[in-house]
């Protein structure tokens, strides 16, 4: 492996949007309905990818004993807190402005880590063999997904130079970023063949993504000066704190994608999903039926007349039976049931606040 080639796995936000899986103290990249965190399975895709000791971690101060729980093997040094969520930029910011410190060569990949990956052997090749090229270009590189329907959840990359330059493994100069365009866009972008999933991962020398995160986003970077004697000091804490104090919520994809003239996409063929919905995060382990239920859990769950449902049940001696139901969301906890429509499940957080229950976010 290469000593210059780091992986920086973003654990940071919060929230409940996945109610009642996840929670304000158990989000989403600490949860497990399969066999593993979504943060331990991005740790161990990234050993295949980096050396160990080039593995860095950054997440909210509040989940600091929860991150160091879940991957106890990485040193302290190689975790990064946030003390809140400021999304992206400032994020990356951090860790270049860190990595930097260690190893002016440094080539990065950025990962979040509440993704699905499946075929774990392509996203090894097209992660090394991204970061290999990235080491030789002045490029800020992100993996593009061939998109499999008009998804308007997702962000969109079109590539310069039509449908027939994507050819997975080569990288393409990008012409234009699309943010969670509408269901009829989405379909007009699929349809034009010019287009990419956003994976949100990228893949950057920190000198050249430093370079211009410095002119775009000076605002964000102006708050990390004095970063060369502060990172692997005593006080690397403190002046993250104090930086973080000056920053702004803002995204590295607006902030410095959309914006740069070195962006590049390199289509990737390795399955990918983003944890969207409940079903998405049901799917992690367990398909779904000729039916197209979603079952995932430790409950024993019978399902009779019903289609499109997704039931997840973490009560090892319960059982759950739905009968004609179509597009429903169950969701039964130790503390909490969710029982709505698909469509509302995202709304419930909402609902709760309404109803003075926020002790149960």
């Amino acid at each position: 492996m290469n000593k210059h080639q780091y992986c920086v796995i973003l654990a940071g936000g919060g929230g409940s949007h996945l109610w009642p899986i996840t929670r304000e103290a158990r989000p989403k990249q600490f949860t497990a309905l399969g066999t593993m965190t979504l943060l331990r399975a991005a740790y161990e895709r990234s050993l295949a990818v980096v050396p160990a000791e080039n593995i860095i971690i950054i997440a909210l101060e509040r989940f600091r004993d929860t991150v160091c729980e879940i991957v106890p093997e990485v040193p302290q040094e190689n975790l990064l807190f946030e003390p809140y969520p400021r999304k992206t930029g400032p994020c990356i910011a951090c860790a270049t402005y860190y990595i930097l410190r260690r190893d002016p060569d440094a080539v990065m990949a950025v990962t979040p880590c509440d993704l699905i990956i499946s075929d774990n052997e392509k996203y090894v090749k097209n992660l090394s063999e991204a970061l290999d090229y990235a080491a030789g270009h002045p490029v800020l590189m992100t993996l593009g997904i061939a998109p499999l329907r008009p998804d308007p959840k997702y962000g969109y990359i079109q590539i310069q130079g039509g449908r027939r330059a994507i050819v997975p493994g080569t990288p393409l100069p990008v012409k234009t970023f699309m943010e969670k365009p509408s269901q009829d866009l989405a379909k007009v972008l699929l349809k034009t063949g010019e287009f990419l999933w956003n994976s949100g991962i990228f893949v950057w020398k920190a000198d050249v993504i430093r370079s211009e995160m410095e002119e775009y986003m000076p605002q964000i970077t102006c708050q990390f000066d004095g970063w060369q004697g502060a990172f692997g000091s005593d006080f690397s804490q403190a002046f993250i704190e104090k930086a973080y104090s000056g920053c702004e919520k803002i995204s590295i994809d607006y902030g410095v994608m959309e914006k740069t003239s070195r962006a590049w996409v390199w289509p990737a063929e390795f399955g990918w999903k983003d944890i969207d919905s409940m079903e998405t995060l049901a799917s992690i382990k367990y398909g779904s039926d000729p039916d197209g239920n979603v079952k995932a859990g430790y409950s024993d769950v019978l399902i009779s007349e019903g289609k499109d449902n997704v039931v997840i049940g973490l009560g090892k001696e319960k059982m759950i039976v739905l009968k004609g139901l179509e597009g429903y969301v169950v969701v039964d906890t130790p503390d909490a049931l969710l029982v709505c429509p698909k469509a509302d499940a995202r709304g419930i957080t909402g609902l709760l606040s309404k109803a003075g229950k926020e002790a149960k976010l």
